[in-house]
Order: C-alpha cells, then sequence, then structure tokens
C-alpha cells in the first residue's frame, strides 16, 4: 500500500537509490578543495591548506583505494604542501 497518491510508478526511485540531495557531491568538493589548495599559496595557507586537505579526501570517498579522479587528488597533495609550507612560514 502506497499511501495518499503517493505511489511508487511516478518516482520508482524515491526510496533510498538515490543520493539524498543535501550537501556537496564529490566532484564539486574535489574542485573547491582544488580552489582552495591554489588559493593557499598566495594567501591564507594556514587556513586553506587544510580546508584542501578535507575537500579533497572527502571527496575520494575518505579511502585511498578505488577509482579516483585527477581533482581531489591534486587537492590533496597541493594541501598537504601548503600546510606543511604555512606551517613553516609561521614558526621559522
Amino acid at each position: 500500500m502506497t499511501g495518499l497518491g503517493n505511489g511508487t510508478r511516478k518516482y520508482p526511485r524515491s526510496r533510498g537509490r538515490m543520493r539524498s540531495g543535501t550537501g556537496p557531491d564529490r566532484a564539486t568538493l574535489g574542485i573547491i578543495g582544488l580552489i582552495c589548495a591554489i588559493a593557499g599559496f598566495f594567501t591564507l595557507g594556514l587556513l586553506l591548506g587544510p580546508v584542501a586537505l578535507i575537500c579533497g579526501w572527502l571527496s575520494m570517498g575518505r579511502r585511498w583505494t578505488g577509482s579516483r579522479s585527477l581533482p581531489p587528488l591534486i587537492a590533496l597533495i597541493l594541501g598537504a604542501i601548503d600546510t606543511l609550507a604555512a606551517i613553516m612560514w609561521t614558526f621559522f
């Protein structure tokens, strides 16, 4: 029983098969991370480097294995370099 006109013939994938639609998807997180990593080299490296790391890691699906697209991997690597450079610039 589908109840009150919400039949499954109109929307066959409406229950649990598609993503929820809340929050950015992985491709968007990868691009955001890449932009943060590049911008972090020029300004606010101590803030934008970790943001790039987090966005790259989340867009990779929080794992190292599997198919990787290029922007998240670049965001992760540049974010790490940016964070280390900002820490060294600040404390040394």
